[in-house]
């Protein structure tokens, strides 16, 4: 990575006084410089003059743990790119200070756990995909910020920011309440977005992708799933692809999200545990809060329902076509089509299927774009809300080939391909365009899922390989030992981090010292000594062959029964998350 890529902040860690912190806005020709007392947290607005040394970040944020009140910076960001002539940043690291200046107060348990939460807010400052921009409102379409008012216009990025996109929303809360605060702080989007100047033609062009993961109902695979009570869907994103030739642009929008009803999928050692849809509650409450919300967000929703129509799947399938047809909305289009079953054998071209059957229904739904005097000519009429069970690998794949049909449109439109040109038959925009959306599957993969996508070679070569069955495999293998085994503490630090759970530092108490149950260390012990014995027993044998067969079975019998006993009790063996309800994450 070179100097010219990542530009390193002067952050509050350079040069801090034992009473104050003192920060300069980001690209703004202000004289004003905040400073926050680190004994009251009240923050004020000072002169430069006044300070001893100016401070630079690029982001600031509040949060509260045992020790009191801390703040968080970035204190290295990398330009991705220009957006409408507006640089946009992915932040690479950050530095979380303490208010407090000595921890001497605290027991020795009470340090324990803000160690802990301190890991828990590293751990989701650390995956990657954090997103700003000093003078552009990322976390709306084009199409959104071409049809606001002026008074709209006026506001700051933090009053006008969309909620659902502002992953740093509940870490700025201390600023929202000050207008005048409010050019210290950005809204940092979190996903995946890339920018890249592109040649077809001759005639060169600009073709970024935006992906805005939702902060609401915000969590990891298998812990949290469906819709909650507002309507929010789990793993819902939003992504825009769009494209500027000439200073003409247009954009393409699509969303992903779980299925949106009550289910859950809790980890509990077997390789793919079964959903379970709740009985107790009023499934269509939740329904159709969540597609009235993206009716008046987006408009006509055709839903893309990619899950198995057979085995542990079906009933979701089920339920899904059951509710649409209950609501008995115009507005809304379902489609089921079974990847897997359709694909299967290496027969992807077989997708071609889903993209003939809704063809026309792309073609009225439409994009958006605007001339290069501004005007408006066509808007975007609805959007494809596509789905399987993770919302990533056959999502991805899925996604892709719309948004290139899409793109083939829009260039044409623009004047940038020729009539019957194909975007395929371009090789060097192919070859970057799939590397792309690839790219895309892999960073919404890793940021749910822990791991890469999976079938990421089709979306970057076209077709399925050995090499990526294999990929594929070792993936499914570490989401397996992620899923069972870490994602507790991941939940744990994103419900921290968004504000799901509070820590209070008058009354500390903390569920993070949960007692296991005698079965979490004593069936793991003994099934290991007796697998080891029953090894020892076949390469040291007895001095009858009865003999070893005896002892053979003894501890495969014992090792066997213990095993079962483990996956009978799975979820008392896997990484729960600590410090939010189980009813709350259902």
């Amino acid at each position: 990575m070179s100097a010219a890529e990542v530009e390193v902040c002067l952050c509050v860690t350079r040069r801090t006084t034992p009473e104050k912190f003192y920060i300069e806005a980001c690209d703004d020709g202000s004289e004003d410089v905040l400073a926050i007392d680190r004994v009251s947290t009240e923050m004020t607005l000072t002169g430069k003059r006044e300070v001893p040394c100016v401070m630079f970040c690029c982001l600031v944020s509040n949060n509260g743990f045992v020790l009191g009140m801390y703040l968080v910076v970035i204190t290295k960001k990398k330009k991705v790119g220009d957006l409408l002539g507006h640089a946009v940043w992915k932040a690479l690291d950050f530095d979380i200070i303490s208010y407090k200046k000595t921890i001497l107060h605290l027991t020795d348990n009470q340090m324990q756990d803000n160690k802990t939460f301190l890991s828990m807010i590293n751990n989701v400052l650390h995956t990657d995909g954090y997103y700003f921009a000093t003078d552009y409102d990322l976390t709306h379409t084009l199409q959104r910020l071409a049809n606001t008012s002026p008074e709209f216009q006026e506001m700051s990025l933090l009053e006008r920011a969309d909620q659902r996109f502002v992953w740093n929303g509940h870490l700025l809360r201390e600023f929202i309440a000050q207008p005048e605060l409010h050019k210290f702080v950005y809204p940092a989007v979190h996903g995946y977005i890339t920018m890249k100047s592109s040649c077809i033609n001759g005639k060169v062009f600009e073709w970024s992708i935006i992906s805005r993961r939702s902060c609401f109902r915000a969590g990891v695979r298998y812990h949290v799933r469906g819709v909650d009570s507002e309507g929010h869907a789990a793993n819902y994103v939003e992504t825009e692809q769009i494209v500027q030739y000439n200073s003409a642009k247009a954009s393409f929008v699509q969303t992903r999200g779980s299925i949106p009803f009550y289910w859950s999928q809790r980890p509990n050692l077997k390789y793919k545990p079964k959903p379970q849809i709740s009985k107790t509650v009023n499934h269509l409450d939740g329904f159709q809060r969540h597609f009235d919300s993206q009716i008046i967000l987006y408009g006509r929703q055709v839903i893309l329902n990619l899950i198995n129509q057979k085995g542990s799947e079906k009933p979701l399938e089920l339920a899904f076509d059951k509710l649409v047809t209950g609501l008995g909305n115009g507005m809304i289009k379902y489609i089921a089509f079974d990847f897997h079953k359709e694909c299967s054998r290496m027969r992807w071209h077989r997708l071609q299927i889903l993209l003939d059957m809704v063809a026309e229904m792309q073609d009225e739904l439409g994009y958006f774009l605007v001339d290069a005097d501004g005007k408006v000519l066509l808007n975007q009429e609805g959007t494809f809300r596509s789905n399987c069970m993770d919302c990533l690998d056959r999502t991805n794949v899925i996604q892709s080939l719309l948004a290139r049909r899409s793109l083939q449109s829009q260039l044409r439109r623009m004047g940038v391909l020729h009539m019957g040109q194909q975007i395929e038959e371009q090789a060097d925009f192919e070859k970057m365009y799939k590397n792309a959306w690839a790219d895309n599957a892999d960073a919404c993969a890793k940021q749910y899922a822990g791991t890469g996508a999976l079938k990421t070679d089709f979306t970057r070569t076209g077709k399925r390989t050995q090499w990526g069955l294999l990929m594929d495999g070792w993936n499914s293998m570490i989401r397996y030992y992620k899923n069972n085994f870490s994602d507790g503490f991941r939940q744990d630090s994103i419900d921290l981090f968004l504000g799901n759970y509070a820590v209070d530092e008058a009354d500390w108490t903390t569920p993070l010292r949960d007692p296991k149950d005698w079965k979490f260390l004593t069936l793991p012990i003994i099934m290991v000594v007796a697998f080891s014995m029953c090894i020892i027993c076949l390469l040291m044998a007895g001095d009858t062959w009865t003999e070893t067969l005896a002892y053979v079975l003894f501890w495969g019998t014992a090792s066997v029964v213990t095993g079962g006993l483990i996956l009978f009790n799975g979820l008392d063996f896997v990484d729960a998350p600590k410090l939010v309800q189980k009813e709350k994450l259902d």
